[in-house]
């Protein structure tokens, strides 16, 4: 496509993660690893929560639900880069290419809001342990669950619609391997700037400065109750209760503002592939590791889970 002469193109091709021919095949091996591996440890998850009634908690429904995210997520942003290597074709149709970008950051803004969500629960199961069950009930935990979904997708909608407005690219080729709001706009010949300062306000203060400080709150009064106990046993179990959910939050936040949060430029897209790899990749399939190797519930029913099918192989194999 002439770059002098913007125009409206009916289709985008992704550039992907490299375009050297050689990293080609090496790429495709290390994503359907990392997929793989980020699909059967968040099913592990979600299967070990449904098994076992010790699990069937408040704080292991939020974890079913952001693992069901994390497999969303992955999947809408990896499918691309498995999809080229196959087929060879790396274009989207400008429909598919806006209504991804939608869903991925309507997904994020719910990661967000999920993590507060389980942040508060975290409070109330330190601050106030004798009325958990009370206020963290089946209802709250099913309305929280439900304003959090519907929340990222209802904030993201003005992004979406301002982005089907636009009318001119520079180019087809979108620099990196999934769309994504930054590159989209960085090919646009159109106005962004109403744009951009709209994803500043709103991407920076209501979907990520609202959660935190909400989440840093929750763990403000965590810490001064975890200090007011007396013994070191005390507090070690105190914040072991928290600790999966702190990593987690910090380990989000951090790739999201390396990600989003810096001038646009040519520079700062290769650099964003990084951010958005690691976001998209690494994040979901640390989630479950974390949450897997430092929760002592979790770690139990896996435990249960694997006698069980021990026993049941040698009962098959006595059988047979």
């Amino acid at each position: 496509m002439d770059q002098r002469n913007g125009t409206l193109p009916t289709f985008f091709t992704i550039a992907g993660i490299s375009d050297l021919p050689a990293l080609q095949f090496p790429i495709f091996l290390l994503v359907v690893f990392i997929y793989l591996s980020t699909l059967a440890g968040n099913i592990a998850i979600l299967l070990l929560i449904c098994l076992y009634r010790h699990l069937h908690t408040p704080m292991y429904f939020f974890l079913a639900n952001l693992s069901i995210l994390d497999i969303s997520s992955s999947t809408i942003t990896l499918h691309k880069i498995l999809l080229t290597f196959v087929s060879g074709d790396k274009t989207t149709s400008l429909t598919v290419c806006l209504a991804q970008i939608y869903v991925f950051l309507s997904l994020t803004s719910d990661e967000l809001v999920i993590l507060t969500a389980m942040s508060y629960d975290r409070y109330v199961a330190v601050c106030n342990p004798l009325r958990y069950n009370v206020i963290i009930n089946q209802e709250i935990c099913a309305l929280l669950m439900s304003v959090c979904w519907i929340w990222g997708f209802l904030i993201c909608l003005e992004t979406f619609l301002e982005l089907t407005r636009l009318t001119c690219f520079q180019s087809n080729k979108i620099n990196h391997f999934y769309c994504d709001v930054v590159p989209v706009m960085k090919i646009s010949c159109n106005d962004t700037s109403f744009l951009e300062i709209y994803i500043l306000i709103m991407g920076l203060i209501v979907v990520v400065v609202i959660p935190f400080l909400l989440t840093l709150i929750s763990y403000v009064f965590i810490i001064v109750s975890i200090m007011k106990i007396r013994t070191n046993t005390g507090r070690r179990k105190a914040f072991y209760t928290c600790s999966s959910h702190l990593t987690v939050v910090i380990l989000l936040y951090t790739t999201l503002i390396c990600q989003y949060f810096r001038p646009v430029s040519g520079d700062t897209l290769e650099s964003n592939k990084f951010f958005s790899f690691f976001n998209t990749v690494a994040v979901p399939i640390l989630n479950p590791l974390i949450y897997s190797l430092k929760n002592k519930d979790v770690k139990l029913a896996f435990k249960k889970f694997r006698c069980k099918m021990q026993a049941n192989n040698k009962q098959r194999t006595r059988q047979n």
